[in-house]
C-alpha cells in the first residue's frame, strides 16, 4: 500500500519520528470509542500537546469527518479561523495540495472599528465579516481562541442561514469556553468537532486540519489507484 506523501513530514527522520509517536500514543491510549476515521483526529490532537485527556474530551457530529472530508476533496473549499495563528501554523503545501484558501480577520480596521462601535468582541465581528462575504457557506471554520466567535457562529447558522461544511470549536479559556463548545454541539444543521470543557487552543486546531488533510489524502488516493494498483 502507498503511503501518503503531501500529508507527511519531509525527511524520514521526521517521518519516524512521527510515526514512532503515533505508536507510542495508540499503546498508551488502548481501546478508545472512536471510529477509525474519528481516532487519527483525535490522536494528531493529543501528539500535539502529549495530553491523553483529548481521548474522552474530544466529541465529534455524527457526519463529521465525512463532511470535512468532503469539503478538503472538493479541492475549492475554505479556511476561515478566529485568528492568525492558526493560519500561521497550516502547512502551505498541504494546503495548495487541496487547493484550499484560508481567511481571517482579527486584526482588521474595520473589524476593530465595528466592534468598538457595538460593544462586542473584534472576533464576533470578524465572523460577522466572514459571513458578509460569503465565506462561511461550504467552509471549515476553526475557533482555537475566541469562545466569543463560536457562540456567533452558531447565532450565524441558526438566525441567518450560515452552513459552514465543519465547524471545529475548540476555543480554551476560562469565560464561556466550555458554554460555547456546548452550543455548538446542540446543532443539527452542520457538522462539528468539539473539545469539551476548557481545554483547546489553535494548536488543536491546527492538528485536527492536518490530521483531516492526511486523511483527504489517502481519501484521494484511493479513488485515483486502479484495480491493478489495489
Amino acid at each position: 500500500m502507498v503511503a501518503n506523501t503531501v500529508t507527511e513530514q519531509l525527511t524520514a527522520a521526521g517521518r519516524a519520528i512521527e510515526h514512532d509517536s503515533f505508536a507510542i500514543i495508540d499503546a498508551e491510549a488502548g481501546p478508545h470509542a472512536y471510529s477509525p476515521e474519528q481516532w487519527p483526529i483525535v490522536r494528531r490532537m493529543i501528539h500535539a500537546n502529549a495530553d491523553f485527556e483529548f481521548n474522552g474530551l474530544t466529541d465529534f457530529h455524527p457526519a463529521a469527518v465525512q463532511a470535512g472530508l468532503a469539503a478538503v476533496l472538493t479541492r475549492r473549499t475554505r479556511i476561515v479561523a478566529d485568528v492568525e495563528m492558526i493560519l500561521s501554523g497550516l502547512s502551505a503545501t498541504r494546503l495548495a495540495h487541496f487547493g484550499i484558501t484560508t481567511h481571517q480577520f482579527i486584526s482588521d480596521a474595520d473589524v476593530i472599528e465595528r466592534a468598538q462601535v457595538e460593544n462586542t468582541t473584534r472576533a464576533v465581528q470578524a465572523m460577522r465579516k466572514a459571513h458578509r462575504a460569503g465565506l462561511l457557506d461550504g467552509a471549515i471554520v476553526g475557533i482555537g481562541n475566541a469562545p466569543t466567535a463560536l457562540i456567533e457562529v452558531v447565532r450565524l447558522v441558526r438566525e441567518e442561514g450560515a452552513r459552514p461544511a465543519l465547524v471545529l470549536g475548540m476555543p480554551v479559556g476560562f469565560v464561556s469556553a466550555a458554554e460555547s463548545k456546548d452550543l455548538l454541539a446542540e446543532l443539527d444543521e452542520v457538522p462539528w468537532i468539539v473539545i469539551r470543557g476548557r481545554k483547546g487552543g489553535s494548536t488543536l486546531v491546527v492538528a485536527a486540519l492536518h490530521a483531516l488533510l492526511a486523511l483527504a489524502e489517502a481519501r484521494q488516493r484511493e479513488q485515483t489507484e486502479s484495480p491493478v494498483d489495489r
